[in-house]
């Protein structure tokens, strides 16, 4: 019986729940085992190697009872994991992850197997990787979102209403007037959020290797909005390679070229709505008591305003 079987919590995860959730994640970390070997149960699984994770959900590799491989990912139901299965359903394997089984309970989610030892972090071009990426964009973006998903509108308006007690935390002038600006170009975009299911983490760790297709997306956090709003996670990838190109400027927008010639976008609502994804991360970081904006976030800001400007 698979729950006599022991489900090691690797501490990081542990630790990473203790950081973010306090009591209620230390209580989920205590009780993973023997939610993931009561699903192995329900669901008729086998373990069937070494278990990943990321900051809040631990993924394991199972063997269905007819042989298929797949992956048992067990994580809090938060507001940010809980329209997850919402989004890989109305996607239904279409560039993304394909979900086999989901208990809305617990949020534990049954998942095709992809080869998480491959992410698109392993390519060697990174033109490559974003064309991959990009391709992948053009087909999450192309369905409108479901009812019931988090609306960019909603998302935009309080990043606005934020700003104003944001700011003076940051003690460099500069980095004020950075985030006065991506609040403008948010403004002048708030009433046109959009309607389409954006992934809203597409960076190149979360796509895979993938038997039914080459590279697949994972780990969704379903948004309905533009889809100028899902760029930056790709224009900040392997920044270290950005910053080694030298002209960090040029690299930032080639990428940004690839990513919006593929998506068919207007350049200048998808430079306002990336401006909005810089926002929202600075917002982010003040909260988290940051008084300094992230250099390359503020790299990414500067390439595109002075590609407008021009």
């Amino acid at each position: 019986m698979s729950t006599s079987i022991r489900i090691d919590v690797p501490e990081a995860l542990a630790a990473s729940h203790g950081k973010h959730f306090g009591a209620s994640g230390r209580a989920w970390i205590a009780a993973l085992p023997d939610l993931a070997a009561g699903f192995l149960d329900r669901w008729a699984l086998r373990l069937d190697g070494p278990g990943r994770h990321g900051m809040a959900s631990l993924v394991l590799p199972v063997t269905r009872a007819d042989g298929t491989p797949a992956a048992l990912k067990l994580q809090p139901v938060t507001d940010e994991h809980a329209t997850e299965p919402v989004g890989l359903r109305v996607w239904d394997g279409d560039g993304a992850v394909r979900l086999l089984d989901h208990d809305a309970d617990t949020g534990t989610m049954l998942l095709e197997r992809l080869d998480a030892t491959r992410p698109l972090s392993s390519a060697a071009d990174d033109d490559t990787a974003v064309g991959v990426l990009a391709e992948l964009l053009v087909r999450l973006v192309a369905v409108p979102a479901p009812e019931g998903l988090r609306r960019l509108a909603d998302i935009a308006a309080a990043m606005l209403d934020q700003v104003p007690g944001a700011v003076p935390a940051l003690g460099d002038p500069a980095d004020r007037r950075l985030v006065r600006t991506c609040a403008s170009a948010v403004a002048e975009l708030v009433g046109e959020p959009g309607d389409r299911l954006l992934h809203w983490d597409l960076h190149y760790d979360n796509v895979l290797a993938a038997e039914r297709e080459p590279w697949l997306a994972i780990d969704p956090k379903p948004l309905a909005g533009d889809p100028g709003f899902d760029l930056l996670p790709a224009l900040d990838n392997r920044w270290e390679e950005v910053v080694a190109s030298g002209d960090v400027t040029r690299t930032v927008l080639r990428r940004f070229d690839l990513l919006t010639e593929a998506l068919g976008l207007d350049r200048k609502r998808a430079t306002g709505w990336t401006l909005g994804r810089v926002l929202q991360n600075a917002l982010w970081d003040v909260e988290d008591g940051e008084t300094a904006l992230d250099p390359a976030q503020v790299a990414i800001a500067t390439a595109l305003l002075r590609h407008r400007a021009s």
